[in-house]
């Protein structure tokens, strides 16, 4: 066998257009092709009737499978995690740490490192968000553990960036330096603003000095004035900024949703983010997160006061929200939580099913239930053998 399969029978989105009658070919962990023709050496894989798409992207995730990676910052817990949203077609998350102590941050770190050179299957590298936001805006952050970065966070961010393909810090004007923000940005690091009280103006310089992302619109951060525009102004007119989106129907309204898709300059998108907990793949009723007890009732997850902690949903909910409830069309739903979410962070080879792109994808019944998740040609996830 050459290790060339053929995927027949399926309605195949490339991630721009979609494909009746052709054939989705794959090699060596690599998208080969779209075509007419089955290889006689190929092993065939019969898709009848079910739609193939690029695999989904999540650069927020927090835990997933019954682990919190504040909770389990190791090599196992990515696994975990990186397993559970397998299950709804995820093919590469950020596993993301909520604001911890240094010394977590940096497990985490190693843990990333470590996840990265084994190569294992979902894991596409390391998200930071905090310590350094802004307590006015801490949501679910813990307030006594937020401060301003120092030369020993840069250096921890830095030397994991040197050894991780992809890093993400989410960080807050109010505790970050604009010439901190262009160093994080020279080594390679996605800086996205979020949890700050921050201005247009000082948002707007910030993206001038390097950072190119918004983390959970709306979510967290200084909304939309008409005299004080905030971040939410500043997310929405700036063309460089990618903007994350919790499509989850309690983090932002629908009206909400509706009106940033039709004011996003661009060419930055706004794309799909789970902000997932552990709760993912299990029937746990909470968790517990910096000795607070999260709860779990009716699709939200929130501290005893109510404040929303994270997000209770997969990434194929969110597409089937933004499909069903938003009247988003399906391939730009698609494109929203797989080819938007690549372009932010530079990742070329993965969110479209190109010759040469990683075969990295979902597959699908006509009515987005899952039929299986598919990670460099292998199959990571059967929904019929699982019960799903």
């Amino acid at each position: 066998m050459s290790g060339i399969k053929a995927f027949v029978g399926a309605r195949i989105f490339d991630g721009a257009v979609w494909h009746d009658g052709k054939v989705l070919l794959t090699s060596d962990g690599h998208v080969t092709d779209i075509s007419d023709k089955v290889p006689a050496e190929a092993e065939v894989i019969d898709a009848n009737g079910l739609l193939i798409a690029p695999g989904f992207i999540d650069l927020q995730v927090n835990g997933g499978g019954g682990v919190m990676f504040n909770n389990q910052p190791d090599v196992d817990g990515i696994a975990r995690i990186c397993a559970a949203h397998a299950k709804f077609g995820t093919t590469a998350l950020m596993v993301t740490l909520i604001t911890d102590r240094p010394d977590v941050t940096s497990k985490a770190a190693q843990a990333g490192i470590a996840a990265g050179k084994a190569n294992m299957p979902g894991f596409l590298g390391l998200h930071f968000e905090g310590p350094h936001l802004s307590v006015a805006r801490k949501g679910t952050h813990d307030p006594a553990l937020i401060r301003k970065m120092e030369a020993a966070d840069l250096e921890v961010l830095t030397r994991c960036k040197a050894e991780l393909a992809f890093v993400l810090t989410t960080i807050a004007p109010e505790n970050v330096t604009r010439e901190q923000v262009t160093a994080l940005r020279k080594a390679g690091i996605v800086v996205s603003l979020g949890h700050t009280d921050t201005g247009l103006d000082v948002a707007m310089a910030y993206a001038d000095a390097g950072a190119s992302m918004v983390t959970h619109l709306f979510n967290a951060m200084s909304p939309l004035g008409h005299r004080e525009p905030g971040l939410v102004g500043a997310a929405l007119s700036n063309g460089k900024l990618d903007c994350g989106l919790i499509a989850d129907g309690f983090h932002v309204d629908p009206a909400a949703i509706g009106i940033a898709l039709r004011a996003k300059n661009g060419p930055a998108r706004i794309f799909l983010v789970t902000d997932a907990m552990s709760t993912i793949g299990t029937d746990d009723d909470g968790f517990e997160l910096n000795g607070r007890r999260v709860y779990r009732n009716g699709g939200r997850l929130t501290l005893a006061d109510g404040t929303l902690a994270g997000a209770d949903i997969d990434m194929l909910s969110c597409i089937r929200f933004m499909h069903e409830k938003m009247n988003t069309p399906l391939e730009e739903a698609l494109r929203m939580a797989s080819a938007y979410p690549a372009e932010a962070i530079g990742a070329t080879a993965k969110g479209k099913l190109l010759p040469g792109s990683d075969a990295d994808f979902v597959v699908l019944t006509p009515d987005l239930k899952m039929h299986s998740t598919w990670i460099g040609g292998e199959k990571i996830h059967d929904a019929a053998r699982s019960g799903a």
